[in-house]
């Protein structure tokens, strides 16, 4: 895809955008301490409370609903106790993507996008455990960044995404197809050409690449296959952009869903139906969490 006009087309806007954020420096020098086997608690804690910015957000996403304390925590080397290694990794990386796009004004509000990626690396999850998928937080994380690229359009280019907006409003056209149209390339390439920039690892490159086509995914289409069906969930549930198409879907006929069979076929126990009955006891739920972490932001 790396040579196709679409991908040529998500390269020169990346390539011309001036003022494209980067992952803050102590955030990324956390996430590639803890890719280490030599990662210790003492010095993440201490990474972290270099950068005040990083630390306030980290105790206060730790209190947020998403992680649920008994009791608030108001430090940092106690938030990481909490959480454990397992997840300071995700919500290192949330806090650097909310604080890389926090001041900007776009086409959507960014509670918006948080309420869909956050909803998505939520369900990712969710979805993860139910078929055993063995690693549960990087299902969270591809569903966090998956869709860097529409963060792009709304800032960079507002214009044009509301007309994207309404051109699905009035239209029985795909999201992915108004783009192509408009603007001639994707969000998908934007998001990689974006997520190559941040040296993200591969496996997150791929899904954001494809994960409205999980198949074509080389190396993890079962994880592009799980985000896949996880933005279907909160697209239906209304946890989305706006304008958006579905309004319901065939879970048997949905692409990412024959993936997961392939690969789990004796490991399956999921009612779609009872599945999107428990999401809307969530969405109330993720609506809250990110009020509460944009409060006083």
């Amino acid at each position: 895809m790396e040579n196709s006009p679409m991908m040529q087309k998500a390269q020169a806007l990346v390539r011309d955008c001036v003022d494209l954020p980067t992952i803050p420096t102590v955030a990324a020098k956390i996430l590639k301490l803890l890719n280490s086997f030599d990662a210790e608690m003492d010095t993440i804690v201490d990474m972290i409370l270099s950068d005040q910015v990083l630390a306030a957000r980290v105790i206060k996403m730790v209190n947020s609903p998403l992680y649920r304390p008994r009791h608030e925590i108001n430090s940092v080397r106690h938030a990481l106790t909490y959480l454990g290694f397992r997840h300071i990794r995700e919500i290192v990386m949330t806090c650097s993507i909310i604080d890389v796009f926090r001041d900007k004004n776009g086409a959507f509000d960014i509670k918006t996008f948080w309420e869909h990626s956050l909803g998505v690396g939520i369900v990712a999850r969710i979805i993860a455990q139910r078929i055993r998928f063995p690693e549960i937080e990087k299902a969270y994380l591809a569903g966090i960044v998956h869709d860097i690229g529409e963060v792009f359009l709304s800032y960079y280019m507002k214009e044009t995404l509301q007309e994207i907006l309404d051109l699905i409003a009035s239209e029985p056209l795909r999201w992915i197809a108004s783009e192509e149209r408009l603007i001639g390339t994707t969000h998908c390439h934007i998001g990689l050409c974006i997520a190559n920039k941040w040296n993200f690892p591969q496996e997150y490159c791929e899904v954001i690449e494809h994960h409205h086509a999980p198949r074509e995914a080389p190396l993890e289409p079962l994880l592009a296959a799980i985000i896949n069906l996880a933005d279907l969930f909160c697209s239906v549930r209304g946890l989305d952009y706006g304008g958006r198409e579905w309004i319901s879907f065939n879970l048997a006929e949905e692409e990412g869903w024959r993936i997961i069979e392939d690969f789990t076929p004796n490991r399956l126990n999921f009612d779609a139906e009872k599945f999107c009955f428990e999401l809307d006891d969530r969405v109330p739920e993720i609506r809250e969490m990110v009020t509460y972490i944009f409060v006083g932001t």
